[in-house]
């Protein structure tokens, strides 16, 4: 006669463990996904635009009468930033944008605040809460011009233009003064920005 067997009761996973195991699991998928856009510095990305000039674009003034026209700022490095003030990146970026602003007003860098898909009592009175920058322009791209030629995705984008107006690179999301700073002394310097 062989061994009696003795059994012993299946093992159970507490109450309330899977669902908790399934939210953890969950959580690190979503971290995984989007690690490389969430908690980091924004970076310069490619586009088929970085080496092609602006082109003839020419937009009116947010607050001013007039208009400002891309080429016509031939000799001068512009970095065109899209925003609007419905955009809570735009507000994270504004402080930096206008202290590089002013930080590069004397080396011959201006830069430009386009208004996105927004009304302009709207983007003024963002500007009256968040302030204007010293050596920036605000325009408005009603019939969003810009938007196509330079296939924005969304707001906020930052393109860099070079003093020959050839767009030079563009930085996708909320830009800040390190990383603009470190595109523009390479623009000055003649180079590409690193992407």
């Amino acid at each position: 006669m062989g061994e009696p067997t003795v059994e012993t009761p299946a093992r159970r996973i507490p109450r309330g463990v899977l669902p908790i195991l399934g939210i953890l699991g969950l959580v690190a998928l979503l971290v995984y996904v989007f690690n490389g856009r969430f908690g980091q510095d924004p970076r310069m990305v490619d586009s088929p635009l970085i080496g092609q000039p602006i082109g003839d674009l020419t937009l009116d003034y947010l607050e001013q009468d007039g208009a400002f026209s891309f080429p016509d700022q031939q000799g001068t490095v512009l970095v065109a930033n899209f925003f609007a003030s419905w955009c809570f990146p735009c507000r994270g970026e504004h402080d930096d944008l206008t202290s590089t602003a002013a930080a590069f007003a004397d080396r011959g860098v201006h830069f430009v605040g386009i208004v996105y898909q927004d009304e302009p009592a709207q983007a003024s009175a963002f500007l009256d809460e968040f302030g204007r920058g010293v050596n920036y322009s605000y325009v408005v791209d009603p019939q969003s011009r810009a938007i196509v030629e330079l296939g924005v995705f969304g707001v906020p984008e930052t393109y860099i233009i070079d003093a020959d107006g050839i767009i030079q690179g563009k930085i996708q999301g909320e830009a800040n003064a390190a990383v603009l700073s470190e595109a523009l002394e390479q623009v000055l310097a003649g180079q590409t920005p690193d992407l």
